[in-house]
């Protein structure tokens, strides 16, 4: 098989669980936890290193900013031999009482952007799989932490989420916006294979915190300091997928 265009990875190059941060930067971040990690290929948006946790071989592949280069990785990744996919990602919360630095693991995705409309209807439902998410739970109870469960919204339009939006994903009961999950969820089950998300709040919408709007950084730092929890509640899950 060529190597791929975008990740410039082919066959063997990657192991069969990869853990998909956004953010480049999140790729050594996970990295720092495991042993063995090597770099394989770097383009664009995409990092990628192979490491080991606790005998568990393991890709970690940044997916960038939005649904279109998430579907690029997820794509890329299944033709050289990624079966399981989690998200470690960053979410807007949209629930009044859910804090920033909290971490919500998703049921499902609203597909509030347009990637997933090119492989289907909007009304199948893009959702996790099961045991992904499930070992995801489970993990985090393991370490004595407290995560929401349910359902998110996944959107393309950062700057065009406006109070209509965010009041109509309030009112129906999703937890948290952010832009990534329902391309991943649906992708991976159309191919076969296995995803999960688990996401640290860095702002609440509905309660007027946004991503940067207390913190001279992206992420304030309640939300990196979580954002670490998450990273070790995902490598205890991997262990067992």
């Amino acid at each position: 098989m060529a190597k791929q265009p975008h990740l410039l990875v082919e066959e063997g190059d990657v192991h069969d669980l990869a853990l998909v941060p956004g953010d480049p930067g999140r790729v050594d971040r996970i990295a720092s936890h495991c042993e063995d990690a090597e770099t394989v290929a770097e383009n664009r948006e995409y990092k990628l290193v192979n490491a080991t946790y606790e005998g568990r071989d393991l890709t970690i592949c940044s997916t960038g900013i939005g649904s279109p280069s998430a579907a690029i990785a997820v794509e890329e990744l299944a033709a050289v031999g990624v079966e399981t996919f989690v998200r470690v990602g960053t979410t807007g919360a949209l629930q009044s009482g859910i804090e920033i630095g909290d971490m919500i693991v998703a049921t499902g995705a609203a597909k509030d952007e347009g990637t997933t409309a090119r492989y289907e209807s909007d009304t199948v439902p893009a959702v996790p799989d099961y045991e992904v998410l499930s070992e995801l739970v489970d993990a985090a109870e393991a370490r004595g932490e407290d995560v929401h469960v349910g359902p998110i919204a996944t959107d393309d339009a950062f700057y065009a989420e406006t109070e209509e939006y965010v009041d109509n994903w309030e009112a129906a009961g999703l937890l948290a916006v952010e832009m990534e999950a329902a391309a991943l969820f649906t992708l991976a089950r159309r191919k076969g294979l296995r995803a999960g998300a688990i996401c640290t709040v860095d702002g609440n919408l509905v309660e007027g915190t946004q991503k940067g709007a207390t913190d001279d950084e992206e992420l304030p730092e309640k939300a990196k300091n979580n954002v670490e929890r998450a990273i070790s509640i995902t490598l205890d899950a991997a262990t067992s997928l």
